[in-house]
């Protein structure tokens, strides 16, 4: 009987487990239909969702719907803007919830959801992105009548959210990101409390100016909610501004015209401990073991509506009086602390808020510093009024507070500034309506970054006034770099507070400049952990640039090159950087430059006119890898060159360096007092092996002007000619920047040139008939590469051009010889016929004589034996 209880059972239970599979199955398209018609017939929008399934396992009793991938997007005005994603949504209900009716609402009890974006707009005109009801009122009343999905929540989650808030009339931005919050409590009772506990970073903006970035929040609290006057009451509350503690009392309200608020909130200690823990982690250390005295509190409260015109009043009160601070194991501490600081609104409308930064001064051993600042009509036209004075040695900073610095900073920073300023004159340019007095400066400056590249600047010197910031010094000195610059910053408040460009014009000189001190690196890899080096970062010509730099320097180092005595004038704006008149002096004579470099780009592009004056060839040829692909003279001429040359194409991100596959243009060039080094090239030894009577060492290449161009790894050199002594060589064709050739040479050559039998015959021949042969084309064909060539003639052909000019010299000598004898038989009427007989005989033995003299001369040519 057990045996029978038992296996009905396991089967009952096997049935139950099987069923608790297959349901899903049944139940998946219902669910999708439900929650397609939730959606449907409540908004205006375009939603959609990549799945939905349904689990009885991962909230048993209770059934689990996942919706994947759920998006919002709006329609006009708003149109492409997406309202609403959701990476997962899962709704928890009663399995009873799955056998309703289709009219029937769905009770949902829980909601959980992950990686989701909210993003709400207003728009200049006070319009929200998020009202997406529809309005009609037939729809509306059938939805009343019968509503698809119901809430009876006990708890929610959301993970790993953004929630973005944009207000374009106002220009105010606010990011909430890794936002992550959760809420237990009984839906189903009008009034209810709340268990929350939420975390996040908050960054704020307000008419492009940045109050708060990445500022951390921690928020546990019981709310009292009463779900039927919207009023939610902080009871039970702990709140943390990055380590600062808060405490909440008093509610927020909603109501037709938007909230009511009446919160107070304050520092639930004095202690000067919660100003350090205000500072951002990125730039703070633990709290443990730090000596403080004084005090510092915050504290304040917001009361009134929240509408689109108005904003509750409110009243922040930050001060610290006489107050200090030592960190455990650090030598230092800081003293005299007196901050008094409110952020006031009296009147409920927001540009009438108004910031008083009264006074903020602190001192380090015998070193004070204070600072003091107003701010008000912050919405409309932001007007400032501040004030800095003291010094600072930036050595004590690390000593009296933990800052992370992988190297510690050394100088004498010291300011006495005033400014007095408003934004719309920034923003015009209106420098009449800016007050800017006083000096900053900075001595004995030393940094050192990570790849221990070091920093130093001695002396540097500003001086402000209403229109311009001048920069009447500055000295430094980094790797084996020296510079010197003067000259005027214009447009400071513009660049800083409107992300407007930052004008200037200055003055560099130096007496040693090796660019690779001012390049970027990706970190070296880690050989203990094996972890890949990070890629160098791609070098960009600052968009927000817009100044003129003319620049001096005795030696500039770049790369493999030592410039010599460089001078020219860089513009840099819209993130191009133009290169006027630049001079150089290198290779023993001197480069000219004009050209552009600009990053604007994904690939960096460069177009660029040199001129090369007096250079020496070898090492111009050597040194740069341009000049060896475009022309690869290195080593085999010696000499000087004259040169203009146009070339773009694209540059290397990381090191703006011309990739030479991607460019293009043209040189013209001369070469003077040039000797040739035949030993040291194959291409000429080749040469010369299957053309006997050259030899390039004895080539004239003096005056010699060429003409080519290039593109797409391909040179195209124009046909020139080469007086090589009573022979003309014209030279023409192409080569690779893959070494590759395709040459032509035309020869046009003497006869003695070609042999010595040549010589021989031409030598039992008259001057006068000797002079009479024509030079002898010679053609010859380089391919192959410049490491292997192969080397093509004509030769033969040649060699029988000159056989028929010799035969056919001496057919027409032998004819006027005949033709002349048969005159004088005609005009002597004196001769026997046997006499006209001999004269044939002796023309047709002339003939053969000639016949024999060309055939011992083609067996001289090509080495045959008699």
């Amino acid at each position: 009987m057990l045996k029978k209880i038992l296996k009905i059972t396991a089967i009952v239970f096997v049935v139950f487990i099987a069923a608790l599979f297959a349901i899903p199955y049944f139940f998946k398209d219902q669910i999708k239909a439900k929650i397609s018609e939730a959606i449907n017939e409540s908004v205006d929008a375009k939603v959609s969702f990549a799945d939905a399934d349904l689990s009885l396992f991962k909230n048993f009793p209770n059934a689990s719907v996942g919706i994947d991938k759920l998006v919002i997007i709006n329609k006009a005005p708003f149109e492409g803007d997406t309202l609403v994603s959701l990476g997962k949504l899962d709704l928890k209900m009663s399995i009873k919830e799955l056998f309703k009716g289709k009219d029937e609402p769905l009770n949902i009890e829980g909601i959980s959801s992950e990686n989701g974006l909210i993003n709400i707009i207003f728009n200049k005109d006070g319009v929200g992105n998020f009202d997406i009801a529809l309005k009609d009122k037939e729809k509306t009343e059938k939805e009343e009548a019968g509503k698809p999905l119901a809430l009876k929540i006990q708890n929610y989650k959301i993970e790993n959210f953004t929630f973005r808030y944009i207000d374009q009339g106002s220009k105010i931005k606010m990011v909430i990101d890794s936002l992550n919050h959760e809420g237990t409590g009984d839906f189903t009772n009008s009034k209810l409390d709340l268990n929350t506990k939420t975390t996040a970073n908050v960054s704020l903006d307000m008419d492009k100016v940045n109050y708060m970035k990445n500022i951390k929040l921690t928020l546990d609290a019981v709310l009292g909610i009463d779900l039927e006057k919207s009023k939610y009451t902080f009871k039970e509350n702990k709140a943390l501004i990055n380590q600062l503690p808060l405490e909440f009392d008093g509610f927020i309200q909603m109501v037709e015209a938007g909230q009511i608020y009446d919160l107070k909130f304050k520092t639930p200690t004095s202690s000067f401990t919660n100003f350090l823990g205000l500072i951002p982690s990125a730039y703070s250390s633990g709290l443990e073991g730090v000596k403080t005295t004084g005090d510092f509190t915050v504290a304040g409260f917001a009361k009134g509506e929240l509408t689109d015109k108005t904003v509750p009043k409110f009243n922040i009160a930050i001060a610290s009086n006489n107050a200090s601070f030592q960190y455990p194991n650090l030598p230092k501490s800081v003293q005299n602390i007196v901050i008094d600081t409110k952020i006031i609104n009296e009147t409920g409308i927001l540009n009438d808020t108004y910031v008083n930064l009264d006074k903020l001064s602190f001192r380090i051993d015998q070193d004070v510093f204070s600072a003091k600042a107003n701010v008000k009509n912050i919405t409309v036209n932001p007007i400032v009024d501040a004030a800095l004075k003291g010094t600072i040695n930036l050595a004590n900073l690390s000593k009296a507070y933990p800052i992370k610095l992988d190297k510690p900073l050394a100088g004498i920073l010291k300011a006495d500034v005033t400014t007095n300023f408003d934004m719309a004159s920034v923003e015009k340019s209106q420098y009449q309506n800016i007050k800017n007095a006083g000096t900053m400066s900075l001595s004995g400056f030393k940094y050192t970054d990570e790849n221990n590249k070091s920093m130093n600047i001695s002396t540097a010197l500003v001086e402000f006034n209403p229109s311009r910031i001048n920069l009447k010094q500055f000295d430094a000195t980094t790797g084996k770099s020296d510079i010197s610059i003067n000259g005027v910053l214009e447009n400071f408040y513009g660049f800083m507070f409107k992300k407007q460009e930052l004008k200037g014009n200055f003055n560099m000189s130096s007496n040693q400049l090796a660019v690779d001190d001012f390049m970027t690196s990706g970190e070296p890899a880690k050989t203990e952990t094996k972890t890949p080096a990070k890629p160098a970062e791609a070098m960009k010509i600052p968009a927000f640039l817009n100044c003129t730099l003319n620049a001096k320097a005795n030696t500039v180092l770049y790369d493999n090159l030592k410039l010599k005595d460089v001078a020219g004038r860089l513009i840099i704006k819209d993130e191009k950087a133009t290169l006027e008149n630049f001079k150089t002096s290198i290779f023993g004579g001197s480069i000219g430059l004009n050209g552009t470099v600009s990053t604007k780009e994904k690939v960096p592009t460069f177009n660029m006119n040199l001129g090369f004056n007096q250079v020496d060839i070898a090492q111009t040829f050597t040194q740069l890898d341009m000049m060896k692909k475009i022309a690869p003279l290195a080593g085999i001429i010696n000499g000087k060159l004259n040169s203009t040359i146009k070339l773009n194409g694209n540059l290397d991100a990381n090191e703006l360096t011309p990739d030479l596959k991607s460019i293009s243009g043209d040189l013209l060039g001369q070469l003077l007092s040039t000797t040739v080094n035949a030993k040291n090239s194959t291409v000429l030894n080749s040469l010369t092996s299957n053309i006997k009577f050259l030899d390039p060492s004895k080539l004239n290449l003096n005056d010699l002007k060429m003409a080519l161009s290039f593109d797409n790894g391909k040179v195209n050199v124009k046909p020139f000619d080469i007086k090589y002594q009573d022979i003309k060589v014209t030279v023409g064709g192409t080569h690779g920047f893959d070494q590759s050739m395709n040459y032509n040479l035309k020869l046009d050559v003497p006869a003695k040139y070609l042999g010595t039998e040549a010589n021989a015959l031409i030598a039992k021949m008259s001057p006068a008939d000797a002079a009479k042969l024509d030079n002898i084309p010679v053609n010859a064909m380089i391919t192959g590469n410049f490491s292997n060539p192969k080397i093509s003639t004509d030769m033969k052909s040649a060699v029988s051009s000159l056989t028929t000019q010799l035969v056919n010299q001496q057919k027409e000598k032998l004819t006027q010889k005949g033709a002349s004898a048969l005159t004088d038989l005609i005009n002597k009427n004196t001769k026997a016929k046997d006499t006209t007989k001999a004269a044939a005989t002796e023309k047709e033995q002339k003939t053969q004589e000639a016949t024999k003299k060309a055939s011992d001369l083609l067996n001289g040519l090509f080495k045959k034996k008699k």
